[in-house]
């Protein structure tokens, strides 16, 4: 193996042997630990140290990382706290995640590190972002996000990637190929030579190196870093290296052919920079004898610390309220009586754009708000007062767009990301579910980001344009959600999801944009988050519900002549029970009204929570009507069948008579 040093002094070069043999050193304890019994998992980077240690080397210390499983050599290299770093192995309290997740599924604000999920490609996403705020900020700074060869097969790859070379964004996209994806080899995933294939088409500037030569790395990382400081563009890098050891420990390695590792072994970089450092007389044997036994030393102490840490105390209070990055909401009233007629789509549109004013590095997201306007038009004009910076069209990739929201919020800006309809989130709900909504329990990082979800039927779009999706994130703690409906609560309830530094989905009736206005104050206001609203009072029977269902009730009440409470939860999470139990304990008979479909709705567990707690208050049994359990026809007729209006007249009135 050969080896350019070009200007790198001797100091140097021993100072980036001794990074390089710190992970090796404690990958040889770790496993001794996990045959005894004492971590529960390992994930070996064993013979891949010189891309992590290289590439850690080579960038600035406040440039962010987004490193995966055998990546251990980031972390040494970024001089992250040993003691820690193993208390994060044995799930102890000083660890990065307190022990809600293992290995390097974390990530360290100090450090300048993101930590991974399991399903390997989000991080992707997450880089764009972080690298879109240096781009914003004009700072001159790249970021590095690593894919493996497997992972590059996920879509989130493609859009990653995708995003970054139509915005031209620095993000250094590294591939550690490895050439197995657990058992799986390279010609059973990709059907092509070389990830430098893969740049081209994307528009990417590419480079293939040797992975396990720690200086062919860090020169090729370092002048990818150097170039984005002068112009920002993307460059994805190709390290050619092999796992020496499975997948993780459990995996074994049978599935490799015979002499595969041991023709491998030889091209061992911490052997092959070793002996290049003897041969160029920067370092002798006593050194390097003295280095290990001191490297091995610090090690131990890192284990004694761990080690002597008990175990987590446990505190059901602290894991709920660490969901959430610490916030106290308090409601702003207008700064003037001044108000005007707008409609629900108006309030929308004016909330956000205030809230633009408000916050001067919030950014918008969504395919079509740019100069068109969003396909609602809700963003209509602001690319002419805010620019294109800021008001971003972006690509057809939900995964990518939702991941660089949350990169932005690594970075400190808020952002809000448009579903052009709620039904596409699909496409983004991983992103969702496993990153924006666990990401501060996780390791303490907060999602700042707002994803408006135009939800609904009522407007003949069928089954992919026109689902109530609400209670597919009504299950997932660490969401915060908000539904609306009418035009004082859309922007007031908008401006403070914005204010609040957490994850929030805001559904708007798109039947709705147009169809109601009222009188709302023009100036920038907020309501509490987390409060319903006693929309009509009546003592005969309680209708609890939100957006359309909202219309619908008061329409029938009044139809039918029923005395009701008509309450508009306008929160979904966190729901308000105290105006639930209020209304239950008034009325004593309880119907729950949603557009949803019924099985599994958030009407389910209002009506659970009721017979639960409330029992002793009812004089019927609590009723639910939604929508049918199918998909949602397109023709008008059959799509009016499918939603629960007419069914709702039925069931309020065997609820009066009961």
């Amino acid at each position: 193996m050969k080896f350019d040093r070009k200007k790198l002094t001797n100091q140097q070069l021993l100072s980036f042997y001794k990074n390089l043999l710190l992970p090796r050193l404690i990958e040889e304890k770790m496993l001794i630990l996990l045959r005894q019994g004492k971590i529960s998992k390992w994930f070996s980077g064993m013979g891949q140290e010189a891309i992590s240690v290289g590439s850690a080397l080579a960038m600035d210390k406040d440039e962010y990382i987004l490193p995966m499983h055998r990546n251990l050599g980031i972390f040494t290299t970024r001089e992250i706290p040993l003691h820690r770093l193993f208390a994060q192995f044995q799930g102890k309290a000083s660890g990065f995640t307190q022990g809600r997740d293992r290995s390097f599924h974390f990530g360290s604000k100090e450090h300048h590190l993101v930590g991974m999920i399991s399903h390997l490609g989000p991080q992707l996403g997450i880089a764009d972002g972080i690298a879109l705020a240096h781009k914003l900020r004009k700072n001159k700074k790249s970021t590095l996000v690593f894919s493996g060869d497997g992972g590059a097969s996920e879509g989130d790859f493609h859009e990653a990637l995708n995003v970054a070379s139509v915005w031209q964004l620095p993000v250094i996209f590294v591939v550690e190929n490895n050439c197995w994806g657990l058992s799986t080899p390279s010609n059973q995933q990709f059907n092509f030579d070389s990830f430098t294939q893969k740049g081209p088409g994307y528009g990417i500037k590419t480079k293939q190196v040797d992975g396990n030569n720690l200086l062919e790395v860090y020169h090729a990382i370092s002048e990818a870093s150097k170039s984005m400081k002068k112009k920002n563009e993307p460059i994805l890098i190709e390290c050619m290296t092999f796992r020496m050891r499975g997948h993780e420990e459990a995996s074994g390695t049978k599935y490799y052919p015979k002499g595969l590792q041991d023709e491998w072994s030889k091209k061992d970089p911490v052997d092959n920079f070793e002996r290049y450092l003897i041969d160029e007389k920067i370092l002798d044997k006593k050194t390097q004898e003295d280095l290990v036994v001191s490297i091995k030393a610090s090690i131990e102490e890192g284990l004694k610390l761990a080690n002597e840490e008990g175990l987590i105390e446990v505190s059901t209070d602290k894991e709920v309220s660490d969901l959430f990055s610490p916030f106290d909401q308090k409601s702003i009233a207008p700064k003037s009586d001044k108000k005007s007629d707008k409609r629900f789509i108006d309030a929308i549109s004016d909330g956000l754009r205030q809230s633009m004013e408000k916050y001067p590095e919030m950014v918008l997201m969504g395919q079509d708000i740019g100069k068109y306007g969003g396909v609602f038009k809700i963003t209509e004009g602001f690319v002419d007062q805010f620019g294109e910076e800021r008001v971003r069209n972006t690509p057809l990739c939900e995964s990518a767009i939702v991941g660089s929201a949350l990169g932005l919020s690594i970075q400190g800006i808020k952002s809000m990301v448009e579903m052009q309809f709620a039904d596409f989130v699909t496409c983004g709900f991983n992103q969702i579910i496993n990153n924006l909504a666990k990401i501060h329990w996780r390791w303490g990082q907060n999602a700042d980001v707002v994803v408006r979800m135009p939800t609904g039927a009522g407007v003949a779009a069928g089954p992919f344009h026109s689902q109530s999706n609400e209670a597919w994130f009504f299950h997932t703690p660490g969401l915060k959600i908000v539904y609306p409906s009418n035009p004082y609560d859309a922007k007031g309830l908008l401006n403070a999801a914005i204010e609040d530094p957490n994850p929030y989905l805001f559904f708007e009736h798109k039947a709705l944009y147009r169809a109601i206005s009222e009188e709302i104050p023009e100036d920038y206001y907020t309501i509490e988050v987390g409060k319903a609203k006693l929309v009509k009072e009546g003592s005969n029977l309680s209708v609890i519900t939100y957006g359309m269902g909202v219309h619908w009730a008061k329409d029938i009440v009044s139809e039918l002549g029923i005395e009701a409470d008509i309450l508009d939860l306008r929160t979904l999470l966190p729901w308000d029970k105290d105006a639930v139990a209020k209304t239950v304990k008034k009325t004593n008979k309880v119907i729950v009204l949603h557009e949803d479909c019924l099985t599994g709705g958030i009407g389910a567990e209002l009506a659970a929570w009721i017979s639960e707690h409330h029992f002793q208050d009812l004089d019927a049994p609590v009723m639910r009507e939604a929508s049918l359990d199918t998909p949602i026809p397109f023709a008008p007729h059959l799509e009016q069948n499918f939603l629960p209006k007419e069914r709702f007249k039925t069931k309020i009135k065997a609820l009066l008579e009961y």
